[in-house]
């Protein structure tokens, strides 16, 4: 017997049982007398054991089935229970969070994250902070931050939610007219999409050499200079020039053929990583826990996040 038919059957036989008929279970049950007699048979037929007497008159129970019945009441006693629990749970999970991002990512991966997580607790309320400037935690009055780069040791937590690789990209029309660069000492001559940080920073360019080690160039002659880095993707794909952005920001244009990667072989993709931070562990409010853990579980399925580094391969001009 299949275990939804055995749970059925067990139903049926502990209705039967409280109620001394089949008919009066079936009314409970809302199905007919004969399927009660029918499951309450096949369970008997299953154990080899008589667990009803049954006359025209009224049931009950062999000694064999009164042993029975305590043991499936304590069973489905206990499924009721871990029900109950869940809603219960799901019930207390409300209050207000307050979540630090980047503007893409926020955008591109929290933003449809949470129709999920209000469904599932439809008594939180979310606060999302939209900035690519850096926050401290706990003086801004944050519970929680999801960022991107080097992540440094701290005092926060941090639970990994993706490695993070640059690649340098350029639409097919901008190759075609100014060619693919085969070194990156060739990047000199073409037109260069830079990112300035918030702080005045470049973000420099990194490459390998031969021998292993690691040689960066600074595109502060750059064509363009951006401070979002969608931005920059979005200057690539207008062919302004040849941009260094995240594989999770480019990923469905280069799936599309709009864009293509320079360099792959040489270029540094970086050690870079995305996390969730929040300030404690153990004394972690459950909203704050459920919203974390609803997230990574989110972010952990949503494939542009998630890639294998061999599928970059075709995408390379």
């Amino acid at each position: 017997m299949e275990l939804s038919q055995r749970v059925r059957a067990i139903v049926s036989f502990i209705e039967a049982a409280d109620r001394g008929s089949f008919a009066s279970a079936a009314r409970r049950l809302g199905i007919s007398a004969a399927a009660i007699s029918k499951n309450v048979a096949s369970l008997e037929q299953t154990t080899g054991v008589r667990l009803m007497n049954r006359t025209t008159r009224k049931l009950s129970l062999t000694e064999e089935g009164a042993v029975f019945l305590s043991q499936v009441r304590l069973a489905i006693n206990a499924l009721n229970s871990a029900s109950d629990s869940l809603v219960a749970q799901k019930m207390e999970i409300s209050g207000h969070v307050r979540i630090a991002t980047s503007a893409a990512f926020g955008r591109d991966f929290l933003l449809p994250a949470l129709p999920g997580l209000l469904e599932r607790y439809p008594g939180l309320a979310i606060e999302a902070d939209l900035d690519d400037r850096m926050t401290d935690i706990i003086k801004d009055g944050y519970d929680l931050a999801i960022r991107g780069g080097r992540i440094v040791d701290s005092s926060l937590i941090s639970r990994p939610v993706c490695h993070l690789h640059m690649i340098l990209v350029a639409s097919p029309d901008y190759l075609d007219k100014y060619g693919i660069p085969d070194s990156p000492a060739a990047l000199r001559k073409h037109r260069l999409i830079a990112r300035r940080f918030l702080g005045g920073r470049v973000s420099p360019w990194g490459f390998r050499e031969p021998d292993g080690s690691l040689t960066t160039l600074e595109p502060e002659s750059a064509a363009v200079t951006i401070s979002a880095p969608e931005a920059q993707v979005q200057a690539a794909l207008l062919s302004l020039g040849i941009a260094q952005v995240g594989v999770h920001h480019a990923l469905e244009y280069l799936r599309a053929g709009l864009l293509k990667i320079v360099l792959p072989d040489q270029h540094d993709r970086g050690t870079y990583e995305m996390v969730i931070q929040y300030p404690h562990r153990a004394l972690i409010a459950p909203r704050v826990k459920a919203t974390v853990e609803f997230l990574l579980d989110a972010f952990h399925h949503d494939k542009k996040l998630h890639y294998s580094l061999s599928e970059l391969a075709e995408y390379s001009a």
